[in-house]
């Protein structure tokens, strides 16, 4: 297995798939770097390189007490692009790993990425404040916050049934193995690592960081997001990007990384082919 070792010298692991251009992938939470392996696969086979980390504290990589933040996410990718290193990137982040893009920037700034995506992506800024009425109420995160400390299983499987996947309406009908496979890589973070990332991706602001995001780059967002409200996440962080090209999935949840597996396999291999022509 392969590992980059982070300042604090907590493991990172990573998959390595593929040769050819990189694209750089981060997860979601509570998930793991296996939930892109349809999109990996798509983007391998038409070479790319495909690489995807788990995140501190999340599947393979170490469990560390600390550090459980957006700022640690961010400086843990950096290390994964630097010792690899990555150059001329199409960075893609999904859900939270939207938000370890975004922070990346932010601290680490352009000079490795070439393109950015942001797929059904926590940025700009999910929760709601005096400056952010259009955001989610912290009651939401703290029934997460409470459902995680009482029985963490039972809210992954809720989670899976729910409405990450849509609670299975027209547009968003998974199988019962999706949602198991959901549920397992939920249940391999660690307890206080995914109990504390719950408000490293609600209630960081991401809006400055966006801001600083000068690549081209495509968001994509579901209609029907139930986790990330459209307006709260695709369509704000489209707003405050520069240039930035928006792609809505009609009646589409937040789980498109399954429920709209090909289609998004696709667009993603044409965002990060078009890299290979200019």
């Amino acid at each position: 297995m392969s590992f980059v070792t982070a300042s604090d010298g907590a493991q990172i692991f990573y998959n390595d798939w593929g040769s050819g251009p990189p694209v750089v992938f981060c997860h979601g939470w509570p998930l793991n770097s296996d939930s892109w392996e349809a999109q990996m696969l798509l983007l391998a086979s038409h070479g790319f390189r495909c690489v995807a980390h788990d995140r501190r504290g999340h599947g393979k990589s170490t469990q560390t007490w600390r550090g459980n933040n957006m700022d640690t996410y961010a400086d843990d990718l950096a290390v994964v692009l630097d010792m690899l290193d990555l150059r001329e990137v199409t960075l893609i982040g999904f859900s939270t790993g939207g938000g370890e893009v975004a922070r990346y920037v932010g601290r680490h700034g352009l000079d490795r990425i070439a393109r950015i995506a942001l797929v059904s992506a926590v940025p700009p800024f999910m929760l709601r404040t005096p400056d952010n009425p259009g955001g989610v109420p912290v009651e939401t995160f703290d029934e997460l916050r409470t459902g995680s400390l009482a029985d963490r299983a039972q809210l992954y499987r809720n989670l899976a049934d729910g409405p990450f996947f849509g609670n299975n309406r027209p547009g968003a009908v998974v199988s019962q193995g999706t949602r198991d496979a959901f549920w397992l890589r939920s249940m391999q973070s660690g307890h206080r690592n995914a109990y504390e990332s719950i408000e490293a991706f609600s209630a960081t602001d991401f809006r400055g960081d966006l801001e600083a995001i000068t690549v081209p780059t495509l968001v994509i967002h579901g209609e029907d997001d139930q986790i990330v409200p459209f307006a709260v996440g695709g369509q704000a962080s489209a707003a405050l990007i520069k240039g930035a090209t928006l792609k809505v999935y009609p009646e589409a949840p937040h789980g498109i990384t399954d429920t709209h597996k090909q289609q998004l396999g696709n667009d993603l291999l044409e965002f990060a082919s078009a890299a290979k022509e200019t």
